[in-house]
């Protein structure tokens, strides 16, 4: 739990950025989002080195929270398909991140993380996030449920979600085409979900065009930083 003279680090780690920012307790933003770019190889040193980049313009933190894009299991790392996913395999980076910072770090799934702060706590949710890659949480009456990389299920043919709607499918086809792609992967998230919400975040939400059902809401990476919050005040 947070007391209410901690000072939170919230640390995005993504494909081709890393940010971070400082909230109070309450969750009031002290200082605006930093970014760097995420540096090729994206090792855990690598990786390690550029937050500590940021945390050095973002002072003052008790706690850290930080969303990381690969499948994470009580703080341990098991892949990062976005980054140098060979390098990550069996990481324990809430002790790599504590040790260097020096503070107490919770690590989760950067599309878990943004599903806390943005899902209203009722019903089934579902975040997903657009970006490098497809990402995704589940959510139910406001708690965590397993994780599940649905990024890497087949949606047609030789291609999973990651490269049926991410990035490089966005370069390669143009946002028409890509925007033809998502109204398909909605389809059928809701005919296998049949969810009570969804959410959509991450870079390439901007890219999103047409109407949505009421039950969708578009969301910023702004709105998802409270997860970092809702993790150490133990709402997962």
């Amino acid at each position: 739990m947070l007391s209410p003279d901690d000072k939170i680090l919230v640390i995005d780690i993504g494909g081709s950025h890393i940010k971070a920012t400082l909230l109070d307790a309450g969750g009031k933003l002290l200082k605006d989002y930093e970014k760097l770019v995420t540096p090729k190889p994206a090792t855990p040193k690598a990786v390690v080195a550029t937050i500590m980049q940021l945390a050095k313009t973002l002072q003052g933190y008790t706690k850290a929270a930080a969303g990381f894009p690969g499948f994470v299991k009580n703080g341990i790392v098991y892949t990062a398909p976005n980054l140098d996913n060979k390098s990550w395999k069996n990481i324990d980076l809430n002790k790599v991140l504590g040790d260097s910072l020096g503070c107490p770090v919770r690590v989760l799934n950067d599309a878990d993380l943004q599903g806390l702060a943005v899902a209203s706590g009722k019903g089934f949710e579902i975040m997903i996030t657009l970006g490098t890659g497809f990402g995704t949480a589940f959510l139910m009456n406001g708690k965590l449920l397993p994780h599940f990389e649905l990024a890497h299920h087949p949606i047609c043919k030789n291609q999973t979600y990651d490269d049926y709607c991410g990035q490089k499918a966005l370069d390669r086809y143009g946002k028409k085409k890509w925007n033809r792609r998502m109204q398909k992967v909605l389809v059928i998230l809701q005919t296998v979900f049949n969810y009570d919400r969804l959410y959509i975040g991450g870079g390439n939400a901007t890219q999103l065009t047409g109407s949505f059902a009421d039950n969708i809401k578009i969301v910023t990476n702004l709105d998802g930083i409270h997860g970092g919050i809702k993790l150490w005040n133990d709402q997962v």
